[in-house]
């Protein structure tokens, strides 16, 4: 078996429109496609960064509550490459979402912090 790159992940939101609003119009990623599914009751977006396919977000009616503190099984993160960390806070401060304290990772020596998206998942930002 031979992998060749992530192809997307998958995101369930618990309010749909503050979800898509801050992954698309806060975190700037691109609405490729937008569908609603009847049957399902659910809402699928498909977004990209960069033109490249990264993010489905759902909607579902009452989806349980995603474990995140203390850490859980399963997707701790999702972590996005930044080129400059402080622009990054600068930005996300003006926007209301406040991020940790500026970590160094201790095998590369590269900075990071993290937010929390509106349903609490951790988002990493990774200086390159």
């Amino acid at each position: 078996m031979k992998l060749n790159k992530v192809h997307h992940i998958a995101i369930i939101a618990s309010d749909y429109e503050i979800s898509k609003k801050f992954y698309n119009q806060i975190l700037g990623l691109k609405i490729i496609r937008e569908v609603y599914r009847k049957e399902r009751d659910s809402f699928k977006l498909d977004l990209a960064l960069h033109d490249h396919y990264v993010i489905e977000l759902f909607s579902f009616p009452n989806p349980p509550k995603r474990p995140s503190r203390p850490e859980a099984v399963g997707l701790r993160h999702l972590a996005f490459e930044v080129d400059n960390l402080d622009e990054t806070i600068v930005f996300l401060n003006s926007k209301g979402i406040t991020s940790e304290p500026i970590r160094i990772d201790e095998f590369t020596g590269k900075r990071f912090t993290f937010i929390q998206d509106p349903d609490a998942l951790p988002i990493e930002f990774y200086e390159k």
